[in-house]
């Protein structure tokens, strides 16, 4: 067989020709062996510590108006038998190939996709106004096609299948996980999804809606305004969980109100104008129907204000952040001074819901064929509001019994995805193999990083701490469920 081929000493002329052989599949542009060591993406910095690999690149075009770039990476000698699909983030329009190489060091044949929203230089996704086929290829159908392809690269390659698929995503990568368990529920045996922005309309006027709060004239806040609400915040509520160590382990229990803050006796440092109160409660609060009063989707949580300069610092006055999503609605001239949250809220969801949100609770045949879904999000996430996950999490229970098949893990301090004041170093990908393969499900997962080791826990269950051991030590706390 080819595997064993690929292991013998002295196989390179005969790995070199399985690999050029993949070129005769369908949509493949260039299959070539990359030697171990090092691979610079074009236009990016050399990826080194590669084992040897057979890259693979491709373009699918399933509609008429597609155009869905994909790699897939097949390790020589290092492969685990297991495929693993990566995730994208933001609007996509590229290959991420951090996880590409990330999965190919821990073994994976790994694939990823460009979501079908690439974009000639200096334009963005604003030019896909008019183009509802490059809508549905970035909501759900590149992700797909990716899956399907890779298997086949898989099989052609190795000369069988593997043994076992996972998909592994974070942000918009964590919407791709819950749109395929959704959608195409045998695709993956196992799949992570991280701050999944899955609520897609949702996720994008709540960051208007942050945006314009915290853009308000008078209203911006400073890096040092926002240190000085975060310190307030964490002041107030870190001894919540019986733990002082500078993390709000709910933030739901926090009841912090910004307006101990407000300026008096007409000093501006180190206090917050009217204006800018106003803002941290719109900020906590989340969009709300202009006409009812109704939420919309959660507020993000107080303990986030330390990343909440992320806005200005990217986003400028002059145009909206993700303002293409708001284009392809409402055209090329759109103004985001303009939007409402009442109206526009319904013509966003009745154009774009149905193939970008990923936001139905119905598991039913990802949990019937025995997969399994780890989800996690940072409670400071400081982009998706993470009570959006909890509600899409509980949707799901409500409907039905998702313990043997789900689980979620809540990050105290954790922006999105990854760093921030908490320890945000996990490993949901062995958890999920390790219940998929081995049948033990995750009650807890190990998080790490700024000097902080401590214990997660799956959702509801939090953390308890013994009240004598050492904070730092995993065995010092125990899951249980808050009274």
């Amino acid at each position: 067989m080819l595997l064993a081929v690929l292991t013998l000493p002295g196989s390179g002329i005969a790995v070199a020709e399985d690999c050029a052989r993949l070129k005769t599949m369908s949509g493949v542009t260039s299959a070539e062996v990359v030697h171990g060591g090092s691979f610079t993406p074009q236009g990016g910095k050399a990826i080194d510590d590669l084992p040897e690999f057979c890259r693979v690149t491709a373009t699918l075009n399933p509609s008429g108006d597609s155009s869905i770039k994909i790699e897939v990476w097949l390790p020589v000698t290092t492969w685990n038998q297991r495929l693993e699909g990566t995730g994208n983030g933001g609007l996509a329009g590229h290959i991420g190939y951090g996880p590409l190489a990330d999965g190919l060091k821990d073994g994976y044949a790994v694939a990823n996709t460009d979501m079908g929203l690439g974009v000639p230089d200096g334009k963005d996704a604003g030019i896909y106004v008019g183009h509802p086929e490059r809508w549905a290829d970035w909501g759900w159908r590149s992700t797909h096609e990716m899956t399907v392809f890779a298997k086949s690269v898989v099989k052609m390659f190795y000369g069988r299948a593997e043994k076992k698929d996972y998909f592994v995503g974070c942000s918009t990568g964590g919407e791709q996980a819950l749109m395929e368990a959704q959608r195409f529920p045998d695709d993956y045996d196992g799949i992570v999804g991280g701050a999944p922005a899955h609520n897609r309309t949702g996720v994008h006027e709540s960051i208007l809606w942050n945006f314009a709060a915290l853009e308000a004239p008078g209203s911006s806040l400073s890096a040092d305004k926002l240190t000085l609400v975060n310190q307030a915040v964490v002041k107030a509520c870190d001894m919540n969980d019986g733990v002082k160590d500078g993390l709000i382990g709910d933030p739901r229990s926090c009841r912090f109100d910004p307006a101990v803050l407000l300026c008096k006796d007409g000093k501006s440092e180190q206090c917050l104008t009217p204006s800018q109160v106003e803002a941290v409660n719109k900020t906590y609060a989340g969009p709300k129907d202009s006409r009812n009063g109704r939420q919309l989707y959660p507020g993000l949580e107080r303990g986030s204000e330390f990343a909440w300069g992320w806005l200005p610092s990217r986003f400028s006055i002059a145009k909206a952040p993700f303002a293409p999503v708001f284009e392809w609605v409402f055209g090329a001239d759109w103004a985001w001074q303009s939007f409402d949250y009442g109206n526009d809220v319904d013509t966003m969801q009745a154009k774009l819901s149905g193939t970008l949100n990923a936001t139905d609770p119905n598991l039913d045949l990802f949990m019937k064929h025995g997969h399994k879904l780890v989800l996690y999000h940072g409670w400071a996430d400081q982009i998706v509001p993470p009570g959006e996950t909890i509600t899409y999490f509980n949707a799901a229970a409500a409907r039905a019994p998702i313990d043997g098949s789900v689980r979620l893990f809540m990050l105290p301090g954790v922006q999105h995805c990854s760093g921030g004041q908490g320890p945000s170093t996990i490993a949901p990908l062995d958890a999920v193999v390790n219940w998929v393969e081995k049948g033990k499900a995750p009650e807890a997962l190990t998080a790490t990083g700024n000097g902080m080791v401590r214990i997660v826990c799956a959702y509801p269950a939090e953390p308890k701490y013994n009240g004598q051991g050492d904070i730092n030590n995993p065995t010092s706390y125990v899951c249980s469920m808050k009274k």
